[in-house]
């Protein structure tokens, strides 16, 4: 047998040798199909952006030990992910809708969080629909991204953030600490006053306080009690010193009033009664409540500057939350009170009356302070409106589940019901999804300058 010739082509090799071309000629063209549909990513943003955690997904029984399956994501989903991996210059985060997204849970629930207010904890409590979990905000023009426990307590490190006026404030900080205590453990280290209205806690990792002050008014007042009179004392040309002889010592403060100027009250400027509001039996001119939030939110503003101003220029971080409709059809105590278990869908309901009033004040009398703390360095004020995004969510709020098991002893026809709070976690989750972005656009225009 001859030997053969190392050099002579086989016909294995003469054959791979021409389909080697086509090979990587169809593996060029896959690779190019997939780029041009799934481009790569490059994170350009500051050093403080941190990746997002895996949120916690959240199974029926809203165990934390089991997990809930897998779901396929939609095509709307899937996008609007895609668009919240895009930097965002700015953002107009009042337009937009709610958008169901079932693919991910909130990041806490209703046994995770130890510092839920009792009649917020809707899951706790027992309530049976738990599609209000599964709704994200997308704005029109731009994304919201999820929160991200890392990146606010990174941004905040060596800060103290207060939240100042009434349960709603109350409302929005549990949501905010519930989120961050999902990657640190905070510390209460004060407490004070009935209901614990006044609290701090202290996340050590991270050096970050974050505080409540109660002050439904945010200017002096006297709330009305059993023993009289039957109607709160507003003094509208006073701040409030119980927070705002703290302004020293915070770094940014979250203001939210509105609900309280419903109530009976008197005023007063100085030593002079101005009117009242529901006032029967006493011998005062009725003049409502809008002339009156105007101006107690004007001698906040005005009182917050003038301390900036004072104290060597140096400015403080403010936001103030908008009004936060409340949903109520029918009697408070009926049941069925906020029956709703979806968001209403974009045009179905209308800001408008009350809440649309409260809003205009509360923006313009934010736009005009800020145009007055033009000279004081480092002021930054905004306001977090979240009127319109709220009035759209009438299924986020405790209804009678505001305590534990409403109809365990079956279904009644008269039961207290909670149509002004809302449910933790619930819609109220992105409120502070929001100020997060505002702040992380504050943070990148101080690195630019």
């Amino acid at each position: 047998m001859g030997l053969t010739s190392p050099f002579k082509e086989q016909p294995a090799q003469s054959l791979t040798r021409k389909l080697l071309p086509w090979t990587i000629y169809a593996l060029a063209s896959i690779a190019l199909f997939h780029l041009y549909f799934y481009p790569l990513t490059f994170n350009d943003s500051p050093a403080y952006e941190l990746s997002r955690p895996t949120p916690i997904l959240i199974s029926s029984s809203f165990s934390s030990s089991s997990p809930a399956p897998f779901l396929k994501e939609g095509r709307e989903e899937k996008e609007g992910r895609e668009r919240e991996s895009e930097p965002q210059p700015s953002c107009d985060y009042t337009n937009g809708r709610w958008v169901q997204e079932l693919t991910v849970g909130p990041l806490y629930n209703g046994s995770s969080c130890g510092t839920i207010k009792d009649g917020q904890n809707c899951m706790a409590h027992g309530r049976p629909d738990l599609e209000f979990l599964q709704w994200r905000w997308r704005p029109h023009q731009c994304s919201l991204p999820r929160f991200d426990p890392n990146t606010f307590l990174d941004i905040l490190s060596n800060r103290h953030i207060a939240f100042v006026g009434d349960s709603m404030a109350r409302n929005q900080l549990e949501s905010l600490l519930c989120m961050l205590s999902s990657v640190s453990a905070p510390n209460l280290v004060y407490t004070n006053g009935e209901d614990n209205k006044f609290r701090k806690w202290h996340f050590p990792r991270e050096n970050v306080s974050v505080s409540v002050y109660w002050s439904p008014f945010l200017v002096k007042g006297l709330e009305k009690s059993s023993a009289g009179p039957e109607y709160n004392k507003l003094f509208l040309d006073s701040v409030d010193e119980r927070w705002a002889s703290d302004l020293g010592s915070l770094d940014m403060v979250v203001l939210s009033i509105g609900h309280w100027f419903l109530h009976p009250a008197v005023y007063f400027e100085g030593d002079s009664v101005l009117g009242c509001h529901y006032c029967p039996g006493v011998n005062y001119t009725e003049i409502g409540f809008y002339d009156v939030l105007r101006k107690a939110l004007r001698t906040t503003l005005k009182a917050v500057s003038e301390r900036s101003r004072a104290n060597g220029g140096k400015g403080k971080h403010m936001f103030v939350t908008t009004f936060s409709p409340s949903h109520f059809e029918g009697d408070w105590d009926k049941f069925g009170a906020c029956p709703k278990t979806r968001p209403y869908e974009e045009g179905e309901k209308p800001l408008e009356g009350m809440n649309a009033e409260m809003r205009k004040i509360e923006l313009e009398e934010v736009q005009s302070a800020k145009e007055d703390a033009r000279d004081i360095n480092g002021f930054r004020l905004e306001a977090l409106d979240v009127t319109r995004l709220s009035l759209l969510r009438p299924d986020g709020h405790p209804g009678p589940y505001m305590y534990p098991s409403p109809f365990a002893d079956g279904v009644k026809d008269r039961v207290q019901n909670d149509c002004v709070h809302w449910c933790l976690p619930g819609p109220i989750d992105t409120w502070n999804e929001i100020l997060l972005e505002v702040i992380k656009g504050w943070t990148r225009q101080s690195l630019r300058r």
